[in-house]
């Protein structure tokens, strides 16, 4: 991840929050200058506009997605697909759970209203997503030729996974379910779907 000043990151840390729980248009710079103690000049010096911060922090939350994962994966290297299947969820909902504001951030519809109208929101968007599915992808390939996965289609079958899994992230970023006690069960749901004939 880049190096950058601690205004900086405080100033994307404390705009993850607020963008996060009360939206764009209900996030005022007055308020984020008040919480992070920056100028609003401060602010705009960093960020040409309340659009570009935001940018910024889908730009970020990618890069330390992909980091995140990297090193976990290095560390715990699963011998099979399915394995690696299992690690990727597990971790996916761990992830999810470190990075609350982040992903409670993805989950917004606002961000969805931008990348309609401007490609930058909708690149950035597609970058993080493709990213995601792409580890779950990966799982699938290595176990179609390893065999302990079915004759699956690699990118369709991680699309479902990972909307079953990102959807209880949904749950529980809302408050409308412990992802953890379905953790379990999914496991098994996506046992089933990638067992071999």
């Amino acid at each position: 991840m880049t190096k950058m000043s601690k205004k900086k990151a405080a100033i994307l840390e404390a705009a993850t929050m607020l963008f996060a729980n009360k939206g764009f248009a209900d996030t005022s710079m007055q308020e984020l200058s008040t919480i992070t103690g920056a100028a609003e000049g401060t602010i705009f010096y960093h960020f040409k506009s309340k659009e570009q911060l935001l940018l910024s922090i889908l730009e970020i939350t990618k890069e330390r997605i992909l980091v995140e994962f990297s090193d976990h994966m290095e560390n715990h290297a699963p011998g099979t697909g399915v394995e690696m299947m299992e690690e990727v969820v597990a971790f996916y909902l761990l992830l999810a759970g470190r990075m609350e504001h982040q992903f409670l951030l993805l989950h917004r519809l606002f961000l969805y209203q931008f990348a309609e109208s401007r490609p930058e929101f909708r690149e950035h968007l597609e970058e993080i997503y493709n990213c995601l599915v792409l580890l779950f992808e990966q799982a699938i390939q290595r176990g179609l030729e390893d065999g302990s996965i079915g004759g699956v289609n690699p990118r369709k079958s991680a699309l479902i996974i990972f909307t079953m899994v990102d959807g209880l992230v949904r749950f529980k970023n809302f408050n409308l379910y412990d992802a953890g006690a379905l953790f379990n069960d999914l496991i098994e749901s996506i046992r089933r779907m990638l067992k071999p004939e």
